[in-house]
């Protein structure tokens, strides 16, 4: 009888990637390069359209902040004119207000011009 010996390493994961790359070829065959350009090619591809669209995305983002300031200011503004045509409105109908006491010596002039006649 042979003896084993107990200190021998095992190459397991060389055995299995062998394995693997025995299984993939058998699947494959030689179209495995051409599948992989392939893949290469899309990566690509996907990876330009991918930085396209973050710069759409930045080019929207940024207009859209521009508008959301124009349309700030234009509020602001809105609300200034808003706050000047109410202050306006208040100023004319506390001029327009009459005393209540102012009121009544009017009436009572106009009751003592209509008694005397």
């Amino acid at each position: 009888m042979g003896k084993k010996k107990i200190n021998e390493p095992v190459n397991e994961q060389g055995d299995s990637a062998s394995k693997i790359e025995a299984i993939k070829n058998l699947i494959f065959g030689e179209n495995i390069e051409q599948y992989d350009s392939e893949f290469t090619t899309l990566k690509k591809d996907i990876a330009k359209k991918k930085e396209l669209l973050e710069n759409y995305i930045d080019e929207v983002r940024n207009e859209l902040m521009q508008s959301i300031d124009s349309l700030s200011t234009d509020v602001n503004i809105r609300i200034t004119d808003l706050e000047d045509a109410v202050n306006a409105k208040t100023e004319a109908l506390t001029e327009e207000k009459v005393d209540r006491k102012e009121l009544g010596k009017l009436l009572i002039n106009l009751g003592e011009k209509i008694s005397a006649k």
